[in-house]
């Protein structure tokens, strides 16, 4: 885990801690990273109103029809995008193979003709470059 995220996790645990304590409540330590006010399992009804209400505070649209998978979606998108082997990523979300992990959850970032566009330009490059070194030959 990268160390800025351990830092704002054991933050997050001591206030969540403080928190219940505050509350007169028992803390019960499950090792959860967003537990209840106790310290306990979250059901996955109350895990989705709360990832939804974050959505609608942080201005998305339609947070009605989000769910807490576009997390991992996005968590395998951007590390992809970031030259991550897809092997590696498999493992860090728990897949035996990359089958699943490219099929399923691989998404691009960018937008596949864009991509498409810069490869041609750079096979064939482009009508300025051509034009400026004169190496443009007439058809």
């Amino acid at each position: 885990m990268p160390r800025q995220t351990v830092v704002v996790v054991k933050e997050h645990k001591r206030r969540e801690q403080a928190a219940c304590r505050a509350a007169g409540k028992e803390w019960s330590d499950e090792r959860l990273l967003f537990p209840t006010e106790t310290g306990e399992l979250r059901s996955a009804l109350n895990v989705r109103r709360n990832f939804r209400s974050l959505l609608k505070e942080a201005g998305f649209e339609n947070p009605e029809e989000w769910t807490s998978r576009e997390l991992r979606t996005s968590f395998v998108s951007v590390l992809s995008d970031h030259g991550i082997p897809i092997e590696v990523i498999s493992r860090l979300v728990g897949h035996n193979g990359s089958g699943t992990t490219e099929r399923v959850y691989r998404k691009q970032l960018r937008p596949v003709i864009s991509e498409g566009a810069e490869a041609m330009d750079d096979i064939f490059g482009d009508d300025d470059d051509a034009a400026e070194d004169g190496s443009r030959e007439e058809a």
